[in-house]
């Protein structure tokens, strides 16, 4: 299926859809996990196939979803076999709103995580993960649902915290979701995709413009629930029309 999108540099983009929409097959095509079998991906104008994993790997930090911490030190899990310096593995844990969190502990920075040591919640989770991805410091950032799990103070710190990046990393953020309200506030261009079609690309404000030219606020006042509603009728209209043509 054809599907186009645009990424600008030093930019926070969202990809939106519900499971099984194809956010994650992006992911892995970006990170080539899988091969493109149709169309083109570039960065910086050239096709991704044109360059090595090595060097595709200094390009891109992906944090999963699914985080990953070893049974191991606070300090090791960031790091994660990086050879800079400690100044910098604290750059990150601060960047990733985790330095205050560390100095608090009895041993900082030794600290042992996971099943052999001190048990974290999602969002001390996430900080860590996103501070290891600091460390790597590439010019594309990639976050595969960042607030999932969250609870509302956490979806907060990590969205200020995703807002700053671009200026902190000089980065191009992209951001698979499947809920408009958690990244409304952040996002400068999004993407609705349902099952491999894109419904919708441009900034925030052409959504807001979208919506309420399809009537979702007739007050003009644009909430996230307006937007939302508006992107759970782009999609049941597709699927509709999905299941009209599967029976032609």
């Amino acid at each position: 299926k054809e599907t186009n999108l645009n990424f600008s540099p030093n930019s926070i983009n969202v990809v939106v859809g519900e499971s099984g929409t194809g956010k994650s097959t992006i992911v892995s095509l970006l990170y080539r996990f899988w091969n493109v079998q149709n169309g083109v991906i570039k960065i910086n104008d050239t096709n991704i196939e044109e360059y090595d994993i090595e060097y595709l790997r200094e390009q891109i930090t992906v944090v999963s979803q699914d985080m990953y911490l070893f049974n191991d030190t606070i300090f090791n899990n960031i790091a994660l076999g990086s050879a800079k310096d400690n100044s910098a593995v604290m750059k990150a844990a601060n960047a990733a709103c985790i330095h205050d969190f560390i100095l608090s502990l009895p041993a900082g920075y030794d600290t042992l995580i996971g099943e052999k040591g001190m048990k974290l919640s999602g969002g001390e989770k996430q900080r860590i993960c996103l501070a290891r991805a600091f460390l790597r410091d590439t010019p594309i950032l990639i976050l595969d649902e960042p607030t999932n799990g969250l609870d509302p103070s956490g979806i907060h710190e990590i969205r200020n915290l995703i807002q700053s990046l671009p200026g902190l990393y000089d980065c191009t953020v992209l951001i698979s979701s499947h809920m408009l309200s958690e990244i409304e506030l952040m996002a400068d261009d999004i993407g609705i995709l349902n099952h491999g079609r894109l419904l919708f690309e441009g900034s925030l404000d052409e959504l807001r413009q979208n919506a309420l030219q399809s009537g979702f606020a007739a007050d003009n006042n644009i909430s996230v629930a307006n937007l939302e509603e508006m992107f759970l009728a782009m999609v049941d209209k597709d699927n509709a029309g999905r299941k009209q043509r599967a029976m032609l």
